[in-house]
């Protein structure tokens, strides 16, 4: 938590460590050493949290945040991987769709 700031405003918890860089699959995402490893910290934030996530799931960001580890169900939610993507391409609607007048 000494690398987490809380957005008072949001709920999230903003993660101030290193990150997965700019490109690539994963880009962007918090990164942490665990145990030698190098691993997602919202996954770790989660599985502390609520524990084990199986195989088929996956972590949405429902605050549409990357860079948020708040193991919150408002923030993070266990979904499968077609309904991760589906949320991804409606923000991305949604954001397009702010942006034009």
């Amino acid at each position: 938590m000494s690398r987490v700031r809380i957005d008072h405003e949001t709920g999230c918890w903003i993660w101030t460590g290193p990150t997965s860089g700019t490109t690539g699959r994963g880009a962007g995402y918090p990164r942490m050493s665990l145990g030698g490893q190098t691993v997602a910290v919202h996954i770790a934030m989660w599985t502390n949290e609520h524990g084990y996530i199986p195989g088929k799931k996956e972590l949405d960001h429902k605050c549409r945040n990357r860079l948020c580890v708040n193991p919150n169900p408002d923030h993070l939610e266990m979904v499968t991987r077609k309904r991760n993507a589906i949320r991804r391409e409606e923000a991305k609607r949604m954001r397009c769709e702010e942006v034009q007048p």
